[in-house]
């Protein structure tokens, strides 16, 4: 009696979305479109937006342009820049959660701390800040750059002024008139620094490896224009789709001919040289790969920014703290009162792997130890009825991510059709040699990719070196590849059957 009044006090969902970013409110609209209502959304934080609400740092903003960097469900005719802010892209994340209707499923401070599948009862059952519970299905939507990460510096631990990251920004830590050391140049350390230089005493950039950077081509859109998108949708479709298709024939530079990017590294020289009038400081900032082998940042303020006279350039990263000094690779020394880590995320090493324990025991990042895999970037085997949204090559170099995570929310669809048709206590796993095949087509893919022959080492590579970040193709193409599931990549699972046992009295219980 006892074990069935607990079952009855369980809460149980059909559908767990983890997360509450992009991906995550994006698996909750389409679950209400599916009709599907009985599903959660657990969020650690107490507000939504994902990496938009972590990352407010000054300056902030999105490298894609703004009709194509959001839903294709929930155009914004009232974008107010073409590349739009932080704030802007929060706003609209929770208009989108208003409009959907979504906060009664969203459990915010709920933090997953554990996720175990149970075998027999063909689910996984959830450990969380604020309780437990099972689900039928796990949608795992974290996201790659949702976890900070601040390289291991001897010293940091004693430095007696202000550390922060880029991604955990101190607001009530005032820089004005202060010396301010950045570590890195990557996309949010070339927004950070033209916002803070003018408010700093001195500004030390530490660049490890330098950044190719092209113009910025940002501007308000008008009230006009957005009074047209608001009066007449189809233009801000039309828009959109503008956007989309000189991106998708921008793919075969990246993806096949590589060579063919010599001609906009000349045009990032070019803009280098018209700001940058200083030979030394030309070489320091010239990169010695090719362009697009990282990913090609944006800005119309970074290299004016460079030339003031409170910044140092240190063509060299970050070796040692002593005391209030930050210590270069090449011996160069400054005295500064924060530091501020520009040093990215964990990207092919997602903390959440290491909290998802699946079929045989394993939790999700030893299963990936060799390199991060799924199919179709979304199914691990060993793992069933658990789906990553923005899995493993899955991002983009050149595109909007928005777009992959529209395909993967089909292929959740569908993923939760075939488990209504096949009825029942039923669970789907990606047979072993389905990931290998696909994996393998991804990465016979990379090959001749600018990502794996630029002569770089970026985010994109793992610890092994291989490409496990990035999809080397079209957006189309994914889409393509994730219209359907085709249930021959997977396992059935099904309930064991329950038997029967005769008790002594010779009464007959199901076990």
């Amino acid at each position: 009696m006892a074990e069935h009044e607990h079952e009855r006090e369980h809460e149980h969902v059909r559908v767990a979305v983890v997360g509450s970013g992009f991906g995550g409110l994006g698996a909750a609209v389409r679950l209400r479109r599916e009709g599907i209502t009985d599903f959660v959304v657990l969020e650690r934080a107490g507000s939504v937006g994902g990496t938009w609400r972590d990352n407010s740092y000054p300056g902030c903003a999105c490298d894609v342009p703004s009709h194509l960097y959001s839903f294709s469900f929930a155009p914004n005719p009232d974008w107010p820049r073409s590349f739009s802010g932080q704030e802007h892209i929060r706003a609209y994340l929770e208009h989108v959660t208003d409009v959907f209707g979504l906060r009664p499923h969203i459990r915010f401070d709920s933090e997953v701390k554990r996720m175990v599948w149970d075998a027999e009862r063909l689910r996984w059952d959830i450990e969380t800040s604020s309780g437990n519970l099972s689900a039928d299905v796990v949608v795992s939507a974290t996201g790659p750059l949702s976890e900070p990460k601040t390289p291991d510096i001897p010293g940091l631990d004693t430095f007696p002024g202000k550390v922060f990251h880029s991604a955990r920004w101190d607001h009530d830590y005032d820089l004005r008139g202060k010396r301010v050391a950045v570590v890195g140049t990557g996309a949010s350390a070339i927004q950070i620094v033209p916002s803070i230089q003018p408010l700093v005493s001195r500004l030390t950039l530490l660049q490890r490896t330098p950044a190719w950077v092209l113009p910025r081509a940002d501007r308000a859109i008008s009230a006009a224009e957005r009074a047209v998108h608001r009066a007449l949708p189809l233009t801000t479709k039309l828009r959109r789709g503008l956007l989309w298709g000189v991106r998708e024939l921008q793919v075969q530079a990246f993806t096949k001919h590589p060579g063919e990017l010599g001609f906009v590294e000349q045009l990032a020289k070019r803009n280098m040289a018209r700001v940058v009038k200083d030979p030394a400081l030309r070489a320091k900032l010239t990169p010695d790969y090719r362009i697009g082998c990282k990913r090609i940042l944006l800005s119309s303020t970074y290299y004016p920014a460079l030339v003031q006279p409170n910044v140092d350039v240190v063509a060299s990263g970050l070796s040692e703290v002593r005391g209030s000094t930050v210590v270069a690779a090449d011996g160069t020394e400054a005295e500064v009162d924060a530091i501020v880590f520009g040093t990215g995320f964990h990207v092919t090493d997602m903390p959440i792997a290491e909290r998802v324990v699946g079929a045989e025991g394993r939790t999700l990042a030893e299963t990936w130890t060799g390199g991060m895999q799924a199919l179709r970037g979304a199914a691990a085997a060993g793992f069933p009825n658990f789906m990553t949204v923005i899995g493993p090559n899955t991002g983009l170099g050149n595109s909007s991510m928005i777009l992959m995570i529209e395909s993967q929310l089909n292929y959740l669809a569908d993923y939760l059709r075939q488990l209504d048709v096949l009825g029942g206590r039923v669970a789907l796993d990606a047979r072993p040699s389905a990931v290998r095949a696909w994996n393998h087509r991804v990465q016979q893919r990379m090959k001749r990719t600018v990502w794996n022959t630029g002569g770089c080492t970026s985010w994109y590579l793992d610890a092994s070196g291989r490409n496990t970040t990035v999809w080397p193709g079209t957006t189309t193409e994914f889409r393509r590849a994730t219209r359907h599931v085709d249930l021959s990549e997977y396992a059935v699972l099904r309930a064991p059957a329950k038997r029967a046992a005769v008790t002594r009295d010779g009464a007959e219980v199901t076990a």
